[in-house]
C-alpha cells in the first residue's frame, strides 16, 4: 500500500501536531509493509530523509505558508496521481479538495471554532473553512480523542468514517526516575545549559493565548510568597499572544523568580520534567494535551485543568481544576509541594496511566484506517 504522508507543515521545531507527524513518519517509514511518501517544504528534505530513511521524499510543497495551501489546492491532487497514491493523509487539518483517491485527515482541536480569540485571525477564517471542507471530502477522519470526535460532530458532518486514534508516548525516553544517581546527575547536567536548577514548577508548551501561561504565573505569585527557593520554569518558544505572558511575569511581583530557557530540546524535556516539583498544564482547552501525558510517564505530579481532552487522557492521575482560576490553581499547586504523601500518590500514578499509550499502538491504528478507506477504492 502506497500512502502519502503530508508532512510540510512541521515547524522546524515541532510541538504538539508536529511532534505527532513527526512521530508518524518516523514509525510509518520503519514498517515493511507500506510504501512511505513524504510531501515536504522545498527547503525541508534532508530533515524528512533524517527522519524516515526508509520513505520516498518529494521536496516540492512551496516554503511559505501562503503558498503551500495554495500549491496543496492546486498542484498536489496532479502529485497524488504521478506517484500512485493508494491513500493520502493529511495530519493537520487539510487535504486537497480534489483529490482523486482516498484521504485520510486528522483533526486535533476545534478551537478555530469555539474559541477565535485564540488564534490569528487569518487562521481562523482559513482553518474553519478547511475543516469543514475536509470533513465532508475525506474518506476518513482521524481524531486524536473523544473530545474533539464530539465537537467534530457538533460543527461538521463528515462524509466518512471518524475514528479515535489517541497520541502515544515514547516511553523510552518519558520515564520516571529511577532512583539511580546517575540519572539524576545526568538530568541536572542536561538542564544546568537552560539555566534550570530545582526547585521549581515546569511548564513546557509554546507561549499562546490557549495554554494560559499568565493564569499560572498570577498562581505562581501566590505560591511564591511561602516558597522564597521556588522558582517557575516556563518552557516554550514564543506563540502568537506571547506579550500577555510577558505583562503577567512584569506585573506579578516575582519576575525574577519566573525562568524563560526558551525551546527546550526534546532530549531535555523528559529531564525538565523528572525533576520538576510540579508540572503544571493551565490550557484552557486541548484536543489531546501530550506534554501532560508526557509529563505522568515521568512520574511527574501533574496539575492540570478540566473541561477538555487533558481529563480523558490523564484520568486520576493529575489534580484538575478549572481553566483560569488562577486561585484554584494556586491550591492545587500549594497541596502537591506541601503534602508529601498527595505528591508521591501522584508519582505513582502517573506511569501506569501513561502505559498504555504508545506509538505503536497508534500507528496500528492508523495502518488499518489506511487500509479500510483504500479496499474502498475512492475518495468521499
Amino acid at each position: 500500500m502506497r500512502v502519502l504522508l503530508d508532512v510540510s507543515a512541521v515547524p522546524p521545531r515541532p510541538v504538539g501536531a508536529g511532534v505527532y507527524t513527526v512521530a508518524l513518519a518516523r514509525s510509518l517509514g520503519a514498517r515493511g509493509d507500506l510504501d512511505l511518501h513524504l510531501l515536504a517544504r522545498a527547503d525541508d528534505a534532508t530533515r524528512w530523509r533524517n527522519e524516515a530513511p526508509s520513505a520516498s521524499v518529494h521536496a516540492e510543497a512551496p516554503s511559505s505558508r501562503p503558498a503551500r495551501l495554495v500549491w496543496e489546492q492546486a498542484a498536489a491532487p496532479s502529485l497524488a496521481v504521478r506517484l500512485g497514491i493508494d491513500v493520502w493523509h493529511g495530519p493537520h487539518y487539510t487535504m486537497p479538495l480534489r483529490l482523486t483517491v482516498p484521504a485520510v485527515v486528522t483533526v486535533h482541536d476545534l478551537t478555530f471554532f469555539d474559541h477565535p480569540e485564540w488564534h490569528e485571525r487569518s487562521k481562523v477564517a482559513f482553518f474553519r473553512r478547511m475543516i469543514r471542507s475536509a470533513a465532508r471530502r475525506a474518506s476518513l477522519v482521524v481524531c486524536v480523542s473523544g473530545f474533539t470526535e464530539s465537537r467534530l460532530a457538533h460543527i461538521a458532518t463528515p462524509a466518512g468514517e471518524t475514528v479515535v486514534v489517541h497520541h502515544g508516548v515514547d516511553h523510552s525516553r518519558f520515564a520516571p526516575d529511577d532512583g539511580s544517581p546517575s540519572l539524576s546527575r545526568g538530568d541536572l547536567e542536561i538542564l544546568a545549559p537552560h539555566g534550570i536548577v530545582p526547585p521549581y514548577v515546569a511548564f513546557a508548551s509554546t507561549l499562546e493565548p490557549r495554554k494560559d501561561a499568565p493564569t499560572l504565573v498570577h498562581a505562581f505569585a501566590e505560591v511564591a510568597r511561602s516558597r522564597p527557593d521556588l522558582r517557575l520554569v516556563l518552557a516554550g518558544g514564543d506563540g502568537w499572544g506571547a506579550r500577555a505572558v510577558r505583562e503577567a511575569i512584569v506585573a506579578s511581583g516575582v519576575a525574577t523568580r519566573v525562568i524563560r530557557p526558551g525551546y527546550l530540546p526534546n532530549e531535555a524535556i523528559p529531564a525538565f520534567f523528572r525533576r520538576a516539583d510540579v508540572v503544571a498544564y493551565p490550557s484552557l482547552e486541548e484536543g489531546f494535551g501530550l506534554p501532560a501525558l508526557e509529563a505522568l510517564a515521568c512520574g511527574a505530579p501533574l496539575v492540570s485543568t478540566t473541561g477538555s481532552a487533558v481529563e480523558e487522557v490523564v484520568g486520576d492521575a493529575a489534580l484538575l481544576v478549572a481553566p483560569g482560576d488562577s486561585s484554584a490553581l494556586a491550591a492545587a499547586l500549594t497541596r502537591v509541594l506541601g503534602d508529601a504523601s498527595e505528591a508521591t500518590r501522584l508519582r505513582r500514578a502517573g506511569p501506569p496511566r501513561a502505559a498504555p499509550f504508545t506509538w505503536s499502538e497508534s500507528i496500528d491504528r492508523h495502518v488499518a484506517a489506511y487500509r479500510s478507506v483504500a479496499r474502498a477504492g475512492v475518495a468521499h
